[in-house]
Parts: C-alpha cells; structure tokens; sequence
C-alpha cells in the first residue's frame, strides 16, 4: 500500500493494472488483444483509404464516416501501445506527464466519436426530413465547420483535466486501476483536495457524452415520429434501414460505458477481473466492430472495396 505521506511532485510514477488474478496468462490475453489491434487499425485504415480516394463516397454520411474512422484509429494509437505492453513485455510502468497526455488523448478522442456519431444522427433526420435539400444543406463547407466544431469541442472540455492535475499531490507510486491512464482513475488516488477535479471532469462528461446521448436519443424518437407518419410500409422499411448501421454504432459506443459504470458502482470489489475487462472493451470494441459495421451494412463501402480488389487484381495479372 503506497501512503500520502509518501507525496512528492518529483518522480511520480504510476503503475497499470491488468488482469487481477489472472497475471499468469497475460501472455495469452494479449494474442486476442493483438488481433483486435490490428483488425482495427487495418479495418478503419481501409474506411479512410476508400473514402479519400473514391469521390462517389464524398458525400455527408461518409465524410462522417471518415471522421469516425479517424477518431478510432486516435483512440487505437491511445490505448493499445501500453495494453499490449503491459499484457506482453509486463511493462507496467508510466511516469506521469506521459500518463496525464495519454488521458488527455483518450478522452478527447472518445468526445471527437461521441461528437461525430451526434453528428451523423443530425445528418439521418436531414436525410429522412427534406431528401430534396439535402445536398444543399450540408455541404463540404459546412462538414468542416461541423467537424472543426467537434475537435475545438474535444480539446477544449479536456484541456483543464491535465493542468489542474499538475497541482496534486500523489504518492511516489500509485496503482492504477486499468491498462491505460483516466481521468477519474487519477483522482481518486492523488492526496490532495479534488473536489475542483472532479466538478470538472464531471462537467466535461455531461457536456460532452450526456448531452450527446440525450441528443441522439432525441434525433430517433424525431425520426420514429416522421417514419410512422408515411404512408408507405417500404418506404418506412427504406428509411428506417438507413439508420441501422448508425444505430448499431450508437449502442456499441454507449453501451459498454453504461455496463462499466453500472458495474463501478455495484460489483467492482466483488469481481475486479470483469470490471476491467469490461473497461478494456469499452475503448477495444467500438474501433474494431466499427468499420465491419459499415462494411456490411453500406453497400457503397462494399462495391468501393470490391472495386479496389479487382482494380488489384487486373494490375497483378
């Protein structure tokens, strides 16, 4: 146990937590953790590589597909170097300045997601409200504003977590509680007064993925309302199939988050090993299921990487 009245601003260190009771297998853990790693990173390197090189898919909904993708790979490059570092090398240790940047990374890139699948909800209702102005209504110049909006957002509502927790005290080593530094984590365990810490990082919180939340939630109660009232089952049928991949996204972002928080507050002690699980797939699976997501459900995504595998193929032959 690392006391108080060991603090120091100096040399703090602070060490990650894998698998409680489980550190005999971290070896095994990490081939899984390696292959979610890269299937996301080859996955959402591809969504990038067709819509930046396919004008038929510079459209709104993939240009917020872009910066969905973009934003996965930043939450990859966040998170998995000292998972798979921990879980292979056993390298657990982090000092704190790279421990405080690399919660600022993962919260802001999980706000610029949060913020982009808002985004892509606001694009539904246009979509299924006034098709005949949808073009004019969003256009590249407006996408961005909306995804400048977004970053300035991110930066902004992460950027006083880092320096008022440059003014605590910690202890000389502090225990983490998952394979990668966050913001709540970091408080809890310094020894000075946080109340300020935590109004903020709560304020960020609501801020940023409440009020997304309650908005997306508000867009599909807004388009449920504009479905039922057309006439036409298949053009119900039509519209509505146009919001299940968003939809499925949605609830692979939110839901892990939802059980994770439900799980801090009602069996954490009791089953430590499942709350971190839970807390690693609450930043694995939303990069990694993503783009099979999209990939399955869009068939523009599918004809362009159809398109570019023959295109491969003619060149080789």
């Amino acid at each position: 146990m690392f006391l108080c009245n060991t603090s120091t601003f100096a040399h703090r260190t602070f060490l990650l937590t894998g698998f409680p009771g489980l550190e005999a297998f971290h070896h095994w853990v990490s081939i899984p953790i390696h292959l979610i790693c890269m299937v996301s990173i080859l996955g959402n390197s591809i969504i990038l590589f067709l819509i930046h090189t396919d004008p038929a898919l510079h459209e709104p909904m993939y240009i917020f597909l872009f910066m969905l993708a973009a934003s996965d790979l930043g939450l990859c490059a966040s998170t998995f170097p000292t998972m798979v570092r921990l879980l292979w090398l056993g390298a657990g240790e982090l000092p704190f300045d790279f421990c405080v940047a690399q919660m600022f990374f993962i919260h802001a890139f999980t706000f610029v997601e949060s913020g982009v699948l808002l985004a892509m909800a606001f694009d539904l209702i246009i979509a299924i409200w006034n098709p005949l102005h949808y073009a004019t209504s969003l256009t590249h110049s407006v996408m961005v504003k909306v995804g400048a909006a977004i970053l300035v957002r991110a930066v902004l509502l992460n950027l006083p977590g880092p320096i008022l927790l440059q003014r605590l005290l910690f202890p000389q080593i502090s225990i983490l509680s998952h394979c990668y530094c966050l913001h709540c984590d970091l408080v809890a365990l310094a020894c000075s007064n946080t109340w300020v810490n935590s109004l903020v990082g709560l304020v960020s919180i609501l801020l940023s993925l409440g009020l997304d939340s309650s908005l997306i939630m508000l867009s599909y109660a807004l388009i449920l309302q504009t479905v039922l009232g057309t006439a036409s089952p298949g053009e119900r049928l039509k519209a509505l199939n146009t919001c299940v991949s968003h939809l499925c996204i949605v609830l692979i972002f939110y839901l892990p988050k939802l059980g994770l928080s439900v799980l801090h507050r009602v069996e954490k002690h009791s089953y430590p090993a499942l709350a971190v699980l839970m807390a690693n797939l609450h930043f694995v699976v939303p990069p990694f299921m993503n783009p099979i997501v999209y990939c399955i459900k869009s068939k523009q995504i599918c004809q362009g990487l159809l398109k570019r595998f023959q295109q491969k193929r003619v060149d080789v032959s």
